[in-house]
């Protein structure tokens, strides 16, 4: 059933880990989550098994980010630091600022701009795929995507990082 997916899968990862090696040992591994999900509960069928496969090869992915960028640091008390600062209420409230400021830009874009945006940077389909989804060339696509990155980027909460 997921067979038909590897192929697209491991072109999604590539781009994302930009190593064959990583995206291939990440797809394998989605694979088998999948399928011990699925083997642990043969009564529930699954109704979007391509999915399943691509949300849990991206939550692959940002564990083992996460696991890395934990491991960048030698010291623990570091890591404590910066779990403290990114706790901190004015931390959070200027994020959730942002964030509300940023969503508000893209509220505020064309329909069919806001919609290919969403889909890139929300949902991570590749561009060729939304310009299936949505009737128009891959160049319009970018075109929309490009507007909504410098729509946002003129966010006065962007931050210059």
């Amino acid at each position: 059933m997921l067979e038909h997916h590897y192929h697209e899968l491991l072109n999604y990862l590539l781009r994302i880990t930009g190593n064959r090696d990583t995206a291939a040992d990440i797809a394998q591994e989605a694979f088998v989550r999948v399928l011990e999900a699925q083997a642990a509960k043969p009564e529930t069928q699954i109704r979007e098994p391509r999915a399943w496969l691509f949300k849990t090869a991206k939550n692959i992915v940002i564990d083992r980010y996460r696991q890395e960028t934990v491991r960048g640091y030698d010291n623990v008390d570091e890591i404590g630091l910066l779990a403290s600062e990114a706790c901190d209420p004015v931390t959070v409230i200027a994020g959730q600022q942002a964030a509300e400021a940023v969503l508000q830009i893209i509220a505020q874009l064309p329909p069919r701009c806001k919609e290919a945006f969403v889909l890139y940077k929300l949902v991570g389909l590749p561009q060729a795929t939304i310009a299936v989804r949505m009737g128009i060339s891959a160049n319009m696509v970018e075109k929309h995507i490009n507007t909504g990155m410098l729509a946002c980027k003129n966010c006065p909460y962007a931050r210059e990082d």
